[in-house]
This record gives structure tokens, sequence and C-alpha cells, in this order.
């Protein structure tokens, strides 16, 4: 059983992992970020509903409270919208690599607010992740060089850290009453209708300069990299447990950061490299000997 969970974390990471991938080859092949968002939502909405009545929960569904119903919704269409909408801004500006280790600071900056908030005690385990997080964020950032890192897709990549840190704060309360499936397809849903009603509004969803190729990229991220990559690492989560779940995630930023070398030629300096473990090294002290919690509906980015 427990080798089982830590096979679907690991593969769940890496399904994670090759959506920025993903991304990149459907902006070469027509897609705008707007085309890609609503695309996405709206087809793992679809399969996370399909999944759902497969697994007669609709049941559960009929069942929630109005206000359960209601946040799930936002969450998916205020945060998760917004994060993502961040992370595939930013991919059209800086390399995927970089991008996967800005979004992994969010661990340190859900310990850190959590601390501000009062919901946990500040400990020598929390501060020295906090110190080898931002060490390592530097190190990513600085080393690139004068000029070799576009400002703005930094700064939405932070920011998409940021809004998810955020994300998994609110939705701790709401993960815990909910089955896991169920608020992903609400969370789906509500991120499908407000980014595909935002998208065409400003212009961004112009599904015909999508090609053949851009299609299947874009049904990759819905399918690969989000309703199997959710669905594993739930499923992982129960066979293996949260802290587990929690170390084996770090998988994903390095298969970004692999994928991106081989398939763009992507290469991190020897320092950027230094920063990159730097930030998955707090990801392991944060982990390393935390009690079970309430996971989110959706664990990585």
């Amino acid at each position: 059983m427990r080798t089982s969970g830590t096979l679907f974390c690991l593969a769940s990471g890496a399904s994670f992992g090759a959506m920025a991938i993903f991304g990149k080859l459907a902006y070469e092949d027509g897609a705008t970020a707007g085309t890609l968002l609503a695309v996405r939502f709206a087809l793992a909405a679809a399969l996370f509903w399909l999944l759902v009545l497969a697994g007669g929960a609709m049941r559960e569904v009929r069942a929630l409270g109005g206000r359960d119903l209601r946040i799930g919704l936002a969450l998916g269409a205020c945060g998760y919208a917004i994060q993502a909408g961040c992370f595939f801004a930013a991919l059209e500006r800086i390399d995927a690599s970089l991008l996967s280790l800005l979004l992994y600071t969010f661990p340190a900056m859900v310990a850190a607010a959590a601390v501000a908030l009062g919901r946990e005690r500040l400990d020598g385990r929390r501060v020295a992740a906090l110190g080898l997080s931002f060490g390592g964020l530097v190190l990513v950032v600085a080393a690139a060089g004068p000029g070799a890192v576009d400002p703005l897709g930094a700064a939405l990549g932070l920011g998409a850290a940021v809004v998810y840190t955020t994300y998994i704060l609110v939705s701790q309360g709401v993960a815990g009453r909910v089955r896991p499936q169920v608020l992903s397809a609400l969370v789906c849903t509500g991120a499908a209708v407000s980014l595909t009603a935002a998208t065409a509004l400003l212009g961004e969803l112009r599904p015909g300069e999508v090609t053949a190729a851009g299609w299947g990229w874009l049904a990759c991220i819905a399918v690969v990299s989000t309703v199997v990559s959710v669905s594993l690492f739930f499923a992982g989560l129960r066979r293996a447990g949260p802290t587990t779940a929690s170390i084996l995630a770090t998988v994903e930023p390095l298969v970004t950061v692999l994928l991106a070398f081989l398939v763009f030629g992507e290469a991190l300096g020897a320092l950027q490299l230094l920063g990159g473990a730097l930030v998955l090294g707090a990801v392991l002290v944060l982990h390393a000997r935390l009690p079970r919690a309430r996971q989110p509906a959706f664990a990585q980015g």
C-alpha cells in the first residue's frame, strides 16, 4: 500500500511538472494564455464532474451546504484562477525551469503566513526553512545575471506563489469537509467561468488560432497536468500520508527543469541550481516532521 502510494505521488508530481512544458509548446502552436486557461479549466471541470458521477458522489454534491458550495466555486473563480493566470502569464516571459523554482517558494510562504496568523508557532525548523527558501530565491534570480530575467515575468511567478499561499490557507477549512473530487470539480468550474469571461472580454480567447498540435498540448494540460495529476496525488495521499506525499511532491520542479532542458535546451547556471536545491531543501525541512494536515483541492501548481 505504501509503495503504491509513493508511486502515485511521484507520478502526480511528474504530471504537474510537465505542465509548464505543455504550456510552452501550446504557445508555439497558436494558443494565447487566455485560450490555454479557459480550455484547461473547462475541460478539467467536465472531466472531474464525470468522475464525480462515476464515483456516485452526486448525492454528496446535493447535500452540500450553500456556504461550502459558494466557497468551492469562489476558490476557483478567484484564488485558483488568479494563481493560474499569473503562472501562465509568467510562462510567456521566462523559462519554464526558472518559473517552477519561483513557484516552489510557496511552502515557505505558507509556513510564514501560518505563523503570522497565529495558526502555528515559530520554531527552528521554520526559521531554517524560511532562510533556505529566501537564500535559494536570491540565487535563482540574481545568478542569472543583469538583464537575463524578465522582471515582470519573475514578479508574476512570485505572484503565483503568493496567491497559491493564500488559496491554501483559505481552502483548509472546506477541504476537511468536502470530498477531494467534488471540491476539485467545484474549483475547476469556478475557474472556468471566471477565466472564460475575463479572457473573452480582454480579447485573449482566440481558439481559432490554435493548430491541431496546439489543441493536443491544451488537452495534455487539462487531462495529464490537472485531472490525472490531482487524482494521483489524492490516491497517493491516502496510501502514503500527507508528510510523505508533500516531500515526494518536490519531484515536480525537478521534472520541469529536466524536461525544459531536454525539450527547449533551457539550462540553469551552477549558482541557480544551488539556489533551486536550497528552495527544495526548505520544503524537505518543513515537511520532515509535520503532523497530519488537511490538503487543498489542488496540491501543486
